[in-house]
């Protein structure tokens, strides 16, 4: 009875994570039942909803009624949004339907962010009250919700599904789901349910009803991607951080300089494998059901500009922001309202989180010099509102990652690279060198620029990125002897980071001949294989499980 009551309840720090053995559990007993309802489409929607929600219910608790009554809501807005002829009504319902998403994900995201920033501005003091713990505690008793906001596991990510079917719906790219089941099962599915990758409505639904199929080459190539994720997520993510990257990020004057800056390209190495480890596990999984989840990350450290990097790092997201926030303020051609008032909204949010009274200057100075260049110099204007544009994407797709004023700079600063890139591209003498030298140089420069600005995205305080830098630069203490007793500390995270690197780095035709080799084995001697590599992998990192980086966002 005990193991019943556990099996059914929500523990956090038992949570059904790619990376426990209970999930593997889990998931065999999800695919023994797959197995035999497979062949009827409603049925399938139904029990791949229910055990998607469990699934979700595992890893976060009484947030899957927040989760339940999401589904319920933009199942009905979306048969609301529904183009109909003669009538105007889809307009109210997608309206209505963005800001109650909208609106949930800033009270979880960023309830706490924006009354500390309003309470420093103004000299307040307001509290803010979860609402939904008070009414959840009188519902099923005191001590059911904690009054502190928490932020449910995979929010933006399920948000973000949302707000593209219902967009998608008003734009007559995909009707609505008439069953309910279909709908629910495609925003709940459980491998890109908590941590991505965002799937279009278009891409998965119309997979629902088509039959099972899976091949021979695509069971081995699904294994090849669950051992590949594990191997990331365990070892060059996890064992990495708990062993290097947290011990010197977190004490960073404890270490010369130069240890610092090799455990910021570590945790460049980390990030990637923990997200992309995440993501090709549940490709894999998700292919052994028969269902494609397109590819979210394509080599982004073999990158030669920062533009080409974001354009192979977390692909479903830059995708989500190009659709529906890009191309809606213009894209790259002209500029709308929406650029302008996003602007307004952007330089008067920096000023309330920071309360600089010297960004107005430099914004009416800068203002200035847009507005003469803007009327004198007609090329410009085309240049003017991609730029805007841009940096708007990417600075909403900062804040996206976290209620900060770090992610808000993080975005910014990668936002100003596009802009400069854009403009050096044009000019510069290297853009199409197939020199290999040069080529080597743009991935390290690329790579580095990605590295350091990653310092905002690690350290949460405000003040924490600049302090790291003048240690990292002021005490860089490089000696061969200092070297030698760093070497000697930390030689088998090092040889580990550099093999991490250099197998990130490898052709990607010879990485496609591994999996055709693997694929080329028996069966049988695939699932040995695979099994004892886990086994390794699971003995070696035991003690090291962290959860995954992406479950913040």
């Amino acid at each position: 009875m005990n193991r019943l009551h556990e099996l059914f309840s929500w523990q956090q720090q038992e949570s059904l994570l790619f990376t426990r053995l209970d999930f593997w559990l889990f998931f065999l007993a999800v695919m023994f039942v797959f197995v035999l309802v497979h062949k009827k489409f409603l049925l399938r929607s139904i029990f791949l909803t229910g055990v998607s929600l469990f699934f979700y219910f595992k890893t976060s608790g009484n947030f899957v009624l927040l989760l339940g009554f999401m589904l319920l809501f933009n199942y009905l807005m979306g048969l609301g949004v529904n183009p109909k002829e003669g009538k105007r009504s889809d307009k109210v319902f997608l309206i209505l339907g963005l800001i109650v998403n909208l609106a949930g994900l800033f009270y979880f995201k960023y309830a706490y962010f924006f009354t500390d920033a309003f309470n420093a501005q103004f000299g307040t003091d307001y509290n803010v009250v979860n609402q939904f713990a008070v009414i959840g505690n009188q519902w099923f008793g005191k001590g059911s919700f904690v009054d502190k906001i928490l932020v449910p596991i995979g929010v933006s990510f399920f948000t973000f599904h949302n707000i593209s079917y219902l967009v998608d719906i008003s734009r007559k790219e995909i009707t609505a789901s008439k069953n309910f089941f279909d709908y629910a099962f495609y925003v709940t599915y459980f491998p890109h349910l908590i941590a991505g990758p965002i799937v279009r409505a278009r891409d998965f639904i119309p997979q629902i009803h088509q039959p099972y199929q899976l091949s021979k080459h695509e069971f081995s190539w699904a294994l090849w991607m669950i051992g590949k994720g594990l191997l990331k997520k365990l070892i060059f993510a996890d064992y990495i951080a708990v062993h290097f990257i947290d011990k010197v990020l977190d004490s960073p004057g404890a270490y010369p300089g130069f240890v610092s800056v090799i455990a910021m390209f570590a945790y460049s190495l980390q990030i990637y494998a923990d997200f992309s480890g995440y993501t090709d596990m549940a490709i894999g999984v998700s292919k052994l059901m028969g269902f494609n989840l397109l590819e979210n990350f394509n080599s982004p450290y073999k990158s030669v500009s920062v533009a080409d990097f974001w354009r192979r790092w977390h692909k479903s997201l830059g995708s989500w922001l190009r659709d529906y926030l890009y191309i809606p303020l213009g894209g790259n051609k002209k500029g709308t309202w929406g650029t302008a008032i996003l602007t307004a909204v952007i330089l008067g949010f920096l000023y309330f989180i920071t309360g600089w009274i010297e960004l107005w200057y430099t914004y009416g100075i800068l203002l200035i010099i847009y507005l003469i260049l803007w009327q004198f110099w007609k090329a410009f204007r085309t240049f003017a509102v991609r730029d805007l544009n841009l940096l708007i994407t990417m600075i909403v797709g900062g804040l996206w990652h976290g209620a900060s004023q770090n992610f808000v700079i993080w975005g910014a600063l990668n936002g100003a690279a596009l802009v400069i890139y854009n403009y050096w591209k044009r000019i510069s003498p290297y853009e199409n060198s197939d020199n290999a030298i040069i080529r080597v140089w743009r991935i390290f420069f690329t790579l580095s620029f990605i590295t350091f600005t990653r310092i905002w995205f690690r350290l949460p305080e405000t003040d924490q990125p600049l302090q790291f830098l003048t240690i990292a630069t002021g005490q860089f203490d490089f000696t061969l002897e200092t070297w030698s007793v760093v070497w000697n500390y930390f030689r088998n995270i090092f040889l580990l980071i550099l093999l991490g690197y250099l197998t990130h780095w490898l052709p990607q035709k010879w990485k496609d001949r591994t999996v055709l080799f693997f694929s080329k084995w028996p069966m049988s001697i695939q699932a040995i294989a695979f099994a004892v590599a886990v086994f390794i992998m699971y003995q070696a990192v035991s003690d090291t499980f962290k959860a995954f980086v992406y479950f913040q966002f």
